[in-house]
């Protein structure tokens, strides 16, 4: 094909090769890890220089190609998933690897205390494939010149023969990213109990909308106390919230289009107009936004990284957030909505948080438990158990 754009990898691979290709024409060659295969997904970037296992488990990550900017990835390996914090996993963001393939420039052998196994062998184990060896510079430029784009990853053995054409007609015929239903794949399919130590009858139970959680979230309501139950996104909080004498509802991050999401935001609609304590973050901002009637559109390469810049506009204060999201509320269409602004992105200022004017409901688009500072803005969490405290009642 006369208009591909191939980048030639200048490594002799040992054992695996790979191949990236953009929709734009692009291919990349490079050296392969982790697992051989073939992905499709979205190609993003994220700058954050550590934390790249914690990264790979977001289910926020579902359906995505992830870029890590940094150049070296898998200096400190992989934990064991064994080691818990208040009965999660306190080094991952859930149970596996969401992402559906992994890219870096290079990544090496581990030295530290706490690995049991290398970047590349944790991918392996995992069936993930990933790509090293290819300028991630150029690839992140392109990026923020055209916008995220669908993308294809193959990685297979050394001296196998692999057709690009083919590997092209697969990338334009495959569907998507906004139009995929991610959500079903990272939603839990049942409910699902977490229960705080010195568990009691008099601890207060949240109701987590659950579009893919980041176990981050969950170690920090447990840590403030309270009971979680975890209801997949497309089930009714109030029945739940009733069930079990809750006393807030806290709707979870997750990955794909909110647009989407038609039962979670009919449901938070209800949830809106009973008034009762909620948090929402990051899909769950959107989600609640959407409900009482904004618009959410596509950022085009979104905010993904430890150091993103919002500012508190009551406080007049600026807090460096963890950030991970391809989508952002419309501050245009936040009349009528009930909501005010609350916070917005320093750099390109896009919407970052909401107050609703009359009831305990809050939203922040960046995630409070990503620790960037490490306590950031934490306070979120605090900030919500005393609207829990103060206004949550029961049916």
């Amino acid at each position: 094909m006369s208009n591909k754009l191939i980048f030639r990898c200048r490594k002799l691979c040992r054992g695996l090769k790979s191949y990236l290709i953009l929709e734009d024409g692009t291919v990349m060659e490079g050296c392969g890890f982790g697992s051989p295969g073939i992905r499709v997904g979205e190609l993003v970037f994220t700058t954050g220089m550590v934390g790249y296992h914690e990264a790979i488990t977001d289910p926020s990550f579902k359906g995505q190609i992830l870029i890590f900017t940094h150049p070296m990835m898998g200096n400190y390996g992989i934990p064991s998933k064994e080691i818990l914090e208040f009965g999660v996993p306190k080094y991952f963001e859930s149970d596996r690897p969401q992402v559906e393939a992994v890219v870096v420039a290079y990544h090496n052998i581990p030295s530290h205390w706490a690995s049991i196994k290398s970047l590349d062998e944790w991918l392996r184990d995992e069936g993930i494939p990933a790509v090293s060896d290819v300028d991630t510079r150029e690839l992140v430029k392109r990026i923020r010149e055209k916008g995220v784009m669908n993308a294809l990853v193959a990685v297979y053995e050394v001296g196998e023969e692999v057709c690009v054409d083919e590997l092209i007609n697969k990338l334009n015929s495959s569907l998507r990213y906004d139009y995929r239903d991610l959500v079903s794949d990272v939603m839990p399919k049942n409910i699902v109990f977490h229960e705080p130590l010195n568990f009691s009858s008099n601890v207060p139970t949240i109701i987590v909308v659950d579009c893919g959680i980041k176990y981050g979230i969950l170690r920090e309501l447990i840590k403030n106390g309270f009971r979680v139950i975890r209801i997949p996104c497309i089930e009714d909080p109030i029945k739940y919230y009733i069930e079990f004498n809750a006393s807030g509802i806290l709707y979870s991050n997750g990955p794909g289009n909110p647009k989407l999401l038609h039962h979670t935001v009919k449901y938070a609609r209800v949830v809106l107009e009973y008034g009762i304590p909620t948090l929402g973050i990051c899909l769950g901002h959107q989600v609640l936004a959407l409900a009482a009637g904004a618009d959410v559109y596509k950022l085009k390469y979104g905010h993904r990284g430890h150091n993103k810049p919002c500012v508190d506009l009551e406080r007049g204060k600026c807090f460096v957030t963890s950030q991970n999201h391809g989508y952002a509320v419309s501050s245009e269409s936040l009349s009528n909505t009930g909501f005010k602004l609350w916070f917005i992105n320093a750099d390109d200022k896009t919407v970052e948080g909401l107050k609703h004017l009359s009831k305990p409901v809050v939203t922040v688009q960046f995630h409070p438990e990503g620790s960037p500072g490490p306590l950031d803005s934490e306070w979120i969490f605090n900030l919500f158990k005393r609207l829990v405290e103060r206004y949550g009642t029961t049916f």
